[in-house]
């Protein structure tokens, strides 16, 4: 299985206003520091705080920020918010399962069972526990460009 990359920039975004707690931030900045494109991440963060996960502030001042604690987000509420499917093979997504075997094939309940597992160890691991090292993740973040950081300190 691979996350797509929109997932990938979801969880990247989330964390990232994690080690932001409580600021708002531009989604130019978060553009800028993991190189990805503004349209891109725009999206991102639309789905994200129709998810509930990300509150949005338009105008002069505006940016976004987590909508709760890091704490209280989970990755697997994270990925479930950005990605449609996690269905690794035909058979465990009735809709579009034509498989002939699928009636005998004992692939689709480990499968099955793996899925199950993946999002166990997701549910237990918080937005929190992911910045823990924000410091050694803001070292490896790009710079931002010089007109964004006057920043008061603070």
């Amino acid at each position: 299985m691979k996350l797509t990359k929109y997932a990938d920039l979801s969880l990247r975004l989330l964390m990232y206003l994690a080690m932001r707690r409580g600021e708002s931030v531009t989604i130019q900045e978060v553009s800028d520091r993991f190189a990805a494109s503004k349209n891109h991440m725009v999206k991102i963060s639309h789905q994200l705080t129709k998810a509930g996960l990300v509150e949005s502030t338009r105008g002069r001042n505006g940016g976004v920020c987590l909508a709760r604690s890091p704490e209280s987000i989970t990755v697997e509420e994270a990925l479930r918010a950005t990605e449609n499917s996690f269905d690794f093979v035909e058979c465990l997504g009735a809709a579009q399962n034509h498989c002939v075997i699928s009636d005998v094939c004992k692939l689709s309940g480990i499968f099955g069972t793996a899925r199950a597992a993946f999002f166990d160890v997701l549910r237990q691991v918080s937005l929190a526990d992911l910045v823990e090292n924000s410091g050694a993740l803001e070292e490896c973040l790009l710079p931002l460009p010089a007109v964004n950081q006057e920043r008061t300190p603070g």
